[in-house]
């Protein structure tokens, strides 16, 4: 329900902004050194982790291993940015 507004919002958005930014994030977050670096990063893993906590409830157990792997990988990249 606290959700309901922010996927509004990202549903109003043409098709191709949220990948383009998330993707313009990753690789910021993989190019730059330090904190910036660290900081794209964790914005990625946000998105990610927000997007597995709405759709756990439908997900298959292969499906919820992914969302996870997906959300530590991102946090593990990012712990290794900001040590850089």
């Amino acid at each position: 329900r606290r959700s309901a507004a922010q996927l509004v919002f990202l549903r109003q958005l043409p098709a191709w902004v949220v990948p383009l930014v998330l993707a313009a994030l990753l690789i910021a977050g993989l190019a730059v050194r330090g904190w910036p670096g660290a900081a794209a990063l964790c914005v990625v893993a946000a998105f990610v982790g927000w997007l597995g906590y709405l759709s756990w409830p439908v997900l298959t157990t292969a499906g919820r291993i992914g969302r996870v792997a997906a959300f530590a990988c991102a946090l593990g990249l990012a712990a290794f940015q900001a040590t850089r």
